[in-house]
C-alpha cells in the first residue's frame, strides 16, 4: 500500500522541482525527503525518479502517479470538510493568506464579518505573495488565501489548487508627476516590486507592450511607499486601485485599459469545508460595493 505522506512529497517534487525545495517547503531535511522517495520507489516497485548529479527529475511512471496523488489528497480534503460538517459550530484556527493591499483594504471587515458569524473561529492572516501561494496552501501552511492576476500576468491552473471566480476586480493607475501614458515614460526610471512577484512581471510585461524595458531604479514591495519615492520625483509606476486610494500630492494617477482581479484559493477538494465557505462569504460581505460594481 502506497504512503499518502510519500506521494505528498512525490507531488511537492513534481511541483517545486528540487529535493532542496521540497524539504524547506515541508520542514523536512533533505535527507528524509530523499529517504523517503526511497521507500516510495519501493512501494511502488518502479523507478519513480531519475538522478544525474544533483539534480532529480520524474519518470513516466512518477508523472502518472503524481496524476493519481493530486486525487487522492483532493478526496482527503473532500473527506475532512464532511467531517467537519459534522460537527457543532466552527472552532480553531484558519490559516489565511493575503496581499498586502487586501491586508490594509478588506481582510479587517472580512475578519469582522467571521467574528460575529463564528466566534469560535480563530483566523490567523500572514502576508504572502500570490506567487508563493500555491508551495504555502500545498504545504498546510495556510488554508486559504487571496490571490490575484493581472490581464498581462493571467494566472495559470495549479493542480492541487482550486480557485473561485473573481470575488473583484480593479483598474491599474500610472503613478507619475504628469499626466501621460505607459509609452510616454520610456525614458523615466521605473519604481515596481522586486523580482519573482506578480506585481512584477506586470509591469515589466506592460512596459515590453509599449515597446521598451524599464530602466528599474527602485524595488519596493509596498505601494504607499511607492506613491511617496514618485511623489519625490523617484521615478513612475503602475498601482493598483486598492494601492492607491489616497496618493500624495504631486502624484498624478492616470487610469489604464489593465485590470487586477482577485480569487480566493484553497486545496482542491475543500471548497465545501464550512470554514472555507464562512471565509468566501464574508470575503464578499467585506468587499466594497464599488469594486463589487465596477469603479468608475
Amino acid at each position: 500500500m502506497l504512503d499518502v505522506r510519500r506521494l505528498r512529497l512525490l507531488r511537492e517534487l513534481a511541483h517545486l522541482g528540487t529535493i532542496a525545495a521540497v524539504a524547506e517547503a515541508l520542514s523536512f531535511s533533505p535527507s528524509a525527503v530523499s529517504q523517503q522517495l526511497s521507500v516510495l520507489e519501493k512501494e511502488a516497485g518502479v523507478p519513480l525518479l531519475e538522478r544525474t548529479g544533483r539534480r532529480v527529475a520524474l519518470t513516466p511512471a512518477g508523472r502518472g502517479l503524481v496524476r493519481h496523488a493530486e486525487s487522492v489528497l483532493a478526496l482527503l480534503e473532500q473527506a475532512d470538510a464532511e467531517l467537519a460538517h459534522a460537527k457543532k459550530g466552527l472552532a480553531g484556527p484558519l490559516r489565511i493568506g493575503t496581499y498586502p493591499s487586501a491586508a490594509r483594504a478588506i481582510i479587517p471587515a472580512l475578519l469582522a464579518e467571521l467574528a460575529g458569524w463564528h466566534p469560535g473561529l480563530e483566523p490567523m492572516v500572514t502576508e504572502v505573495d500570490p506567487a508563493a501561494v500555491g508551495a504555502a496552501l500545498r504545504a498546510g501552511e495556510l488554508d486559504v488565501a487571496l490571490v490575484h492576476e493581472y490581464d498581462l500576468v493571467p494566472a495559470e491552473p495549479e493542480p492541487g489548487l482550486a480557485v473561485t471566480r473573481p470575488v473583484f476586480t480593479e483598474p491599474m493607475y500610472l503613478a507619475a508627476r504628469a499626466p501621460g501614458t505607459i509609452a510616454e515614460q520610456r525614458g523615466e526610471p521605473w519604481i515596481m516590486s522586486p523580482p519573482g512577484t506578480l506585481c512584477h512581471s506586470m509591469t515589466v510585461r506592460a512596459c515590453e507592450a509599449a515597446g521598451f524595458a524599464p530602466r528599474i531604479r527602485h524595488q519596493i514591495d509596498d505601494f504607499t511607499t511607492v506613491l511617496a519615492l514618485v511623489a519625490a520625483g523617484q521615478g513612475v509606476a503602475l498601482i493598483p486601485h486598492l494601492g492607491a486610494t489616497q496618493p500624495p500630492p504631486g502624484v498624478v494617477l492616470t487610469r489604464l485599459p489593465v485590470y487586477r482581479r482577485t480569487h480566493a484559493a484553497f486545496r482542491a477538494g475543500a471548497g465545501s469545508h464550512p470554514a472555507i465557505s464562512a471565509f468566501v462569504s464574508a470575503l464578499h460581505t467585506a468587499v466594497p460595493p464599488a469594486l463589487i460594481n465596477g469603479i468608475p
